[in-house]
């Protein structure tokens, strides 16, 4: 069986298309969009990093990083692609703790911030994710298939690691 060519997105990717196509990418506290059109078979993916820009330049271009932005510029793709936003299957992937033996308790990491800004972006533009993946301990492995849509999804949790240690001489 011929294997599908494959878009790997690092953080502040995102990608929209169609066609015998993988997007992958991996995920640790960042979160995903994943929209997928069965009836057009168009989908895309994003990969965010931070809930949102600070204090983004008057005109600078919207940047992937960030959640809010990273959901504008899907939103984009799909206007530019025929706008039909009801017909899209929308998902939510990611936003792990990926230190839970030393963040639990004393902050909020910044997995959950991710999530609640994708939830509350989601919400803001009327739109709920079938799909949700999000939270707990470690990282996911994330695939879409454009051929089909098929999401494919795999957390692997954190492992117990020894406590630093310091030598001394």
């Amino acid at each position: 069986m011929p294997t599908l060519p494959e878009v790997f997105l690092r953080p502040g990717d995102w990608y929209f298309g169609q066609g015998d196509r993988l997007i992958r990418t991996i995920l640790g506290s960042c979160v995903s969009f994943v929209f997928w059109h069965p009836g057009q078979r168009l989908g895309g993916m994003t990969h965010a990093l931070l809930p949102s820009r600070q204090r983004p330049a008057p005109g600078a271009p919207l940047d992937g990083h960030y959640v809010d932005e990273a959901l504008e510029l899907m939103l984009g793709a799909i206007a530019r692609h025929g706008g039909d936003l009801p017909g899209y299957q929308v998902h939510l992937y990611g936003g792990g703790n990926m230190f839970p033996q030393i963040l639990r308790g004393r902050v909020k990491n910044i997995g959950d911030v991710n999530v609640d800004t994708a939830l509350a972006q989601l919400a803001r533009v009327g739109l709920r994710s079938i799909r949700t993946h999000v939270r707990g301990d470690g990282h996911r492995k994330l695939s879409l298939d454009l051929a089909d849509g098929r999401v494919l999804i795999q957390q692997v949790e954190v492992t117990q690691t020894p406590p630093l240690t310091r030598r001394t001489p």
